[in-house]
C-alpha cells in the first residue's frame, strides 16, 4: 500500500488577527511544505502574533490556518499535542533546576513522570547542558538560557518545533551552535518553523521562506529551487546624476534591481548578461561603479523585492535598507 502523503506544515487559508479592535494579521494565505521553514519580517511584522495564533494563544478573527493538516479553530488540542514551543523571551520557573524545568514542561506536553525526567536528561544531554543540568536556570548565561529553551521544546518528541528568535542576544559562537543544533533537528525528521530576523540564520538552515510585511504576507519562495537556480547577484554602488536612468538600463537588459541605502543598488543577473554588459551600460548613462560585489545568496534580494512596496502603495526601498542593516549590525 502506497504511504499517504504528508499533510502540508502549514496552510494559510485568509487568515485574520485582531488584538484590541486593531487589525494585526490581514488575510494571510498560501501553502508551506518545507522541512524547515524561515519566519521573515522586519519588527512588527507579525510574526510573534502568527506563531501565538498557531498555538491558540489568539483566536482567528476571520480565516484559519491548517497545522499538519489541523485547523487551529477546530483542532488545537490536537495541533498542541503535535508541537513544541520555544518562546523569544525567558519563561522558566525561579528557583528551579534546568533538569526539574525541562520535565515539569514534558509533564505537561502529556509524558508520565518517570518518561519525562528520561526526556529531560536527554534533551539536555543533546543541547549540550548535560553537566550543568542541576544548576538553576537564573544562574546560567544568555546562551545556556536559550539552549533550556530548546531542550524543553523537543524533550516530549513533537512534530513540529516553533522556534521564536532563538538566537537572538547570542555571541557568533554561541549562535553558530544554535544553528547546529537547528539542523540536526530538521534531520532528525522534525519539522521546524524558525522566526527571525537575521537573513543568515534563515538563509542557513531554512528550504523555504514566508515574509510578512504589516500584518501580510509579502513573498513566500522556494530557497531550495532559488539556491539551484544558479543565478548571480551583485551589488553596486553608483555615483552620477543620472542613477534612475542607469536603473531603468538594468531593468531594460532583464535584471530584477532592488535600491538600498546610500546610492546602493542589488542586482540579479539574467542568464547571457555580463558584468561587462553593466559597465557599458553606467559609461553610456553617465554613472560611476564605485564597488561592486559578487554574492550566490538569493535571500538578502527575495527580501528586499518583498519590502519594496510600502503601505498604500509607497516605496520601502528605506525600510527595507533599515531593514537589512539592522540585521547586519546584530549579524547577518
Amino acid at each position: 500500500m502506497a504511504e499517504a502523503p504528508r499533510p502540508p506544515l502549514l496552510a494559510l487559508e485568509g487568515l485574520e488577527v485582531r488584538l484590541a479592535g486593531r487589525p494585526v494579521l490581514c488575510g494571510l494565505a498560501g501553502e508551506l511544505t518545507g522541512r524547515v521553514v524561515g519566519l521573515l519580517g522586519p519588527n512588527g511584522a507579525g510574526k510573534t502574533t502568527l506563531l501565538n495564533t498557531l498555538l491558540g494563544f489568539y483566536p482567528p478573527s476571520a480565516g484559519t490556518a491548517r497545522v499538519l493538516g489541523r485547523d487551529v479553530r477546530t483542532e488545537l488540542p490536537a495541533i498542541r499535542a503535535r508541537l513544541g514551543y520555544m518562546p523569544e523571551n525567558d519563561a522558566h520557573v525561579a528557583g528551579t533546576s534546568a533538569v526539574r524545568f525541562v520535565r515539569m514542561m514534558a509533564e505537561l506536553a502529556g509524558l508520565p513522570g518517570k518518561e519525562a525526567l528520561e526526556r529531560a536528561h536527554e534533551a539536555l544531554f543533546w543541547v549540550g547542558l548535560g553537566e550543568a543540568r542541576y544548576r538553576k536556570i537564573e544562574t546560567y548565561s544568555l546562551g545556556m538560557r536559550q539552549l533550556v529553551k530548546l531542550a524543553q521544546a523537543i524533550a516530549h518528541g513533537p512534530e513540529l518545533v516553533l522556534l521564536d528568535e532563538p538566537t537572538n542576544g547570542l555571541d557568533p559562537a554561541a549562535r553558530e551552535r544554535m544553528l547546529r543544533l537547528i539542523a540536526e533537528l530538521a534531520g532528525s525528521g522534525v519539522r521546524v518553523i524558525l522566526s527571525s530576523h537575521l537573513l543568515r540564520d534563515v538563509d542557513s538552515c531554512s528550504d523555504q521562506v514566508i515574509v510578512l510585511k504589516e500584518g501580510r504576507v509579502a513573498t513566500i519562495a522556494d530557497l531550495a529551487a532559488e539556491r539551484h537556480a544558479n543565478r548571480r547577484f551583485l551589488e553596486l554602488e553608483t555615483r552620477g546624476a543620472e542613477v534612475a536612468a542607469f536603473l531603468e538600463g538594468l531593468a531594460g537588459l532583464g535584471c530584477e534591481v532592488a535600491e538600498l541605502a546610500n546610492r546602493r543598488v542589488k542586482v540579479v543577473l539574467p542568464e547571457g548578461v555580463g558584468v561587462r554588459a553593466l559597465y557599458g551600460l553606467a559609461a553610456e548613462r553617465g554613472v560611476e561603479l564605485r564597488r561592486l560585489s559578487s554574492s550566490k545568496s538569493s535571500l538578502e534580494h527575495l527580501f528586499l523585492r518583498a519590502m519594496e512596496n510600502g503601505a498604500n502603495g509607497t516605496s520601502g526601498a528605506g525600510a527595507a535598507s533599515a531593514a537589512i542593516e539592522g540585521a547586519q549590525r546584530a549579524g547577518l
